[in-house]
């Protein structure tokens, strides 16, 4: 399944031969990356990312997650989708990262905003949240632009590398708030 933005950008779910591309974007931005994603510490090897993208793909249909690349010109540049979604109470969270060289453009929020109409229209999910360190200002900013609202915070809400708790900002939008 492909979600088009733009005529630049679209979503493009998830598949196996996406391995080598995103292993490719994290390794060679530890650094960047590794600030607020705590899963770039254990990924340490293309087979990592292989599981990952294996767990996502091949997930049973009672735990399929929607998991999309995000691309450029047919560039791979991040990942989006959902995850911990409760399909009873119409109800998930969206997970997202964008490689350093394509931030401070506006494609998150395209993009969130793009899932969210996805969720809301095609899915039947009554509710969205997102979850960002409290400290990390560009991630809080995506939430914020689209209309969600502020909740609160969840203390020590995410383990970071090094072993580091932080708190996360909780932010949720509901369908009739469109």
């Amino acid at each position: 399944m492909i979600l088009r933005l733009d005529s630049e950008i679209e979503l493009r779910q998830l598949e196996q031969s996406d391995s080598v591309d995103i292993f490719q974007t994290i390794n060679s931005q530890r650094r960047y990356l590794g600030k607020w994603l705590p899963f770039v510490e254990f990924t340490k090897e293309l087979k990592d990312t292989k599981n990952f993208v294996n767990s996502v793909v091949n997930a049973p249909e009672s735990r399929f997650e929607f998991v999309f690349t995000i691309r450029k010109q047919n560039v791979f540049i991040g990942l989006i989708g959902f995850k911990s979604t409760d399909k009873i109470n119409k109800k998930t969270e969206i997970g997202y990262w964008l490689s350093e060289k394509y931030q401070k453009q506006g494609i998150v929020t395209k993009t969130v905003e793009k899932l969210c109409d996805f969720a809301f229209q095609k899915q039947s999910i009554n509710r969205i949240q997102i979850k960002c360190a409290v400290k990390n200002d560009s991630s809080k900013g995506v939430p914020k632009r689209l209309g969600f609202k502020f909740e609160g915070i969840e203390r020590d809400g995410e383990l970071l590398t090094g072993n580091i708790f932080t708190d996360v900002e909780v932010y949720s939008k509901l369908k009739r708030d469109k």
